[in-house]
């Protein structure tokens, strides 16, 4: 056991660990700091929690739960390879709850028959004695409380949205396995053949796998999303494959993908019932990565997928998108979410076809939920005139934008400006990418 449990620390997720150690000093740019808590309830297996409240809490703020890799602490987690988790509270207000493991090799129990009990007596009891004590403190928003993890963390992730489908409304899981793939039956905390992607079972099977840890629930399971390495040879590739099955399953979902895209050239992603930015579930596959997640940017997905930048108030950049000289309002002509409609200004009225969130993925949305869209550069255009529309939010270049000091609105891909057409001021006149002049109808605010 002590051998196995040495091993695997020093061999899961080895990258973030040099990341984590790279970065462990730094903290988020805020007086607010990851702070230890004691006597927070059940705690069977001795868990550490740390918690994470940014200055500017929102009046009803989300709840993450950050779950370490084995061989990690909350400290690494934190102000290392999940940092960015950290940056984006301060900005949108959410809540952090870290556990630390304390077991030799600092992994968390997903093998256990406790471990995969709800209310078990194992670490998940901990943990989620730590998130009824966030709740009770800060007003959390009920319909916000998410998960995601790393590795042995990204295993927990699997197994609390299974026990707690009533708790938690997403999951982010980064190089992870399915809900009950590491059972064990000797007290060991790791199984080989689950490691090595050899435990192939249906969706309907991984699917009742996961009802069996909390029997008689009926209602709905959590979103899912899921990152893997093609060439990870410590929780091999094939797992998941496997957590798709199950997580498909339990939302009722065909394992037949509704949208596949490319966010980046080394990445397939695809999307399964919704296709928004908050997928029901979405997969991330990165070809040629082994056991090396999160990488730069992934974080940012991650955080728009969970819905920690939008709602709830804190430092989010919601509002209405004024056109400075106009003095009127980026608008959805009749508040339509039709993909393609082109934008237009209009009077400000504050209306759901007004209200525009400037996401950490560098996304301006539209709508929530289901209805959800993206501020769109149509075509992929990157041409002066190019007009902008609304559509289904994919994470493209021509669909990330960047809000300048000067009040400009950038596309990232072209490096054009966002403008009101020939300077016009009245009602329905259109909105478009051309070249940066500086001029008043190219000024913004949000808000």
């Amino acid at each position: 056991m002590r051998r196995m449990l040495r091993a695997l620390a020093a061999a899961v997720l080895l990258l973030p660990l040099i990341v984590g150690t790279a970065l462990v000093t730094a903290g988020p740019a805020s007086a607010a700091t990851l702070t230890r808590v004691t006597n927070f309830g059940a705690n069977p297996t001795n868990l550490n929690m740390y918690a994470y409240v940014p200055d500017n809490v929102a009046a009803q703020p989300a709840l993450l739960v950050l779950v370490h890799y084995c061989g990690g602490s909350a400290g690494a987690i934190f102000n290392g390879n999940g940092r960015d988790f950290a940056t984006a509270a301060d900005r949108y207000g959410y809540v952090v709850v870290v556990p630390e493991a304390t077991r030799e090799g600092h992994c968390f129990d997903v093998s256990t028959q406790a471990a995969l009990t709800r209310g078990g007596g194992s670490d998940s009891t901990g943990i989620m004695s730590m998130v009824s004590w966030a709740r009770q403190r800060y007003n959390v928003d009920p319909a916000r409380i998410v998960v995601s993890g790393f590795s042995s963390g990204a295993m927990m992730v699997n197994v609390l949205a299974a026990q707690y489908p009533d708790v938690f409304s997403a999951g982010s899981a980064f190089s992870g396995v399915p809900a009950g793939c590491f059972a064990t039956g000797n007290g060991s905390l790791w199984n080989s053949q689950c490691a090595g992607g050899n435990v192939v079972k249906s969706a309907a099977e991984w699917g009742a796998q996961a009802r069996s840890m909390y029997p008689g629930y009926t209602g709905r399971y959590p979103r899912m999303q899921l990152w893997h390495g093609t060439t990870d040879t410590t929780l091999a590739y094939p797992n998941f494959g496997e957590e798709i099955k199950q997580w498909t399953n339990l939302n009722g979902l065909s394992q037949t993908p509704s949208f596949t895209d490319h966010p980046q050239s080394s990445w397939t992603r695809t999307r399964y019932g919704d296709t928004s930015t908050r997928a029901t579930v979405e997969g991330i596959s990165i070809s040629g990565t082994g056991h090396t997640l999160p990488q730069a940017g992934m974080l940012a997905y991650a955080i728009s997928f969970l819905g920690l930048d939008a709602g709830g108030g804190g430092g989010a950049k919601t509002g209405v998108l004024r056109a400075v000289a106009a003095g009127k309002c980026l608008d959805v002509p009749g508040q339509t979410t039709t993909l393609g409609t082109r934008l237009q200004i209009w009077d400000c009225w504050g209306g759901p076809n007004q209200q525009w969130t400037s996401t950490a993925a560098g996304e301006l949305t539209v709508y929530s939920g289901s209805t959800a869209r993206c501020l769109d550069a149509e075509g992929a255009g990157s041409t002066a005139g190019t007009a902008v529309i609304i559509w289904s939010c994919h994470g493209g270049a021509n669909q990330k934008w960047r809000l300048n000091t000067d009040g400009t609105v950038t596309s990232a891909q072209s490096g054009l400006c966002l403008e009101v057409a020939n300077s016009a001021t009245a009602n329905g006149s259109p909105a478009r990418l051309w070249t940066c002049n500086g001029q008043g109808n190219q000024r913004w605010t949000l808000g």
